[in-house]
Parts: structure tokens; sequence; C-alpha cells
């Protein structure tokens, strides 16, 4: 098998993002996405190169503007991410518009947020999610 196209599931540490991000991280190791691997960061182990070999990231927060997103903030402004796909997740609705809001500049493909209210999502909802923003099925020479 060749190399895995890597992901990134990056959270902040509230209890509700980080089970919707090893929820991810788990779905895109599973047997449904060959060919993927997964790993989880939080925020305030996050380092802008770590998102530079990715085929896709994910990123998600339990409140708006937390302060271990400062400087993923300021990243998504001076980075052009052109060509990763990139799905924004929370249980929190405000987290979510503020999500999707941030990811713009950089200019990756963001697919439909997942607000999963209450930090509650079915296996079956979060593989038909990721693979939504992974567009499989679809043809992409990109990476």
């Amino acid at each position: 098998m060749g190399k895995k196209k890597k992901v990134l599931v990056l959270t902040d540490n509230a209890e509700s993002s980080v089970f919707l991000a090893k929820m991810i991280a788990r779905t895109v190791k599973g047997k449904d996405f060959p060919g993927f691997s997964a790993t989880v960061t939080l925020a305030d182990d996050f380092s802008g190169t770590d998102i530079l070999p990715v085929h896709a990231f994910f990123l998600g927060c339990g409140e708006p503007e937390p302060p271990s997103f400062y400087y993923i903030e300021e990243l998504m402004y001076h980075i052009n991410l052109a060509g990763r796909f990139c799905g924004v997740f929370s249980g929190n609705a405000k987290a979510v518009k503020y999500l999707s809001a941030l990811v713009r500049p950089c200019e990756a493909a963001a697919g439909k947020p997942l607000y999963a209210k209450n930090g509650l999502i079915t296996s079956d909802e979060m593989l038909k999610w990721i693979q939504s923003i992974l567009k499989l099925g679809e043809k992409d020479e990109r990476f």
C-alpha cells in the first residue's frame, strides 16, 4: 500500500470537542477510510508546521474564541491552505459559526460544518459527514 493521506484533527481542550475529535480520528482510521491516517492535536500543542503535510484538517472547539486558538487564528490569516480539505465541528452553534469564519482566510476547501448538539452524534452521521468533507468517491488529483 502507498503512502497514507494524513488527516489532522485540531481541538481545544473542552471535553465535548475532545470527544468529537477522537471520534473523528477513530472513524478516519477505520475500515471505511483505507489509505488515511489521523492524529488528534490539542491547540496548546499545535505548531504551524503540523498542518503543512496534511491532506485534510478538522477544527473543533467547545466555545467561540478559546484562548488556546490565538495562534491558530493568527495562522489562518497568514497561510494559504488552498487544496486542503477542511471540516469544522462543535457541540456549540456559536462555536461552529466562529470556526467557519476562522478558516475562510486560509482558502481551505471547507465542507459543511458539523454541529453536534450537546456533543451528540451517531457513528453513522459522523461517517457520512467525514466522507462529505474528504470528497470520497470523487476524483481528486490534488495530492
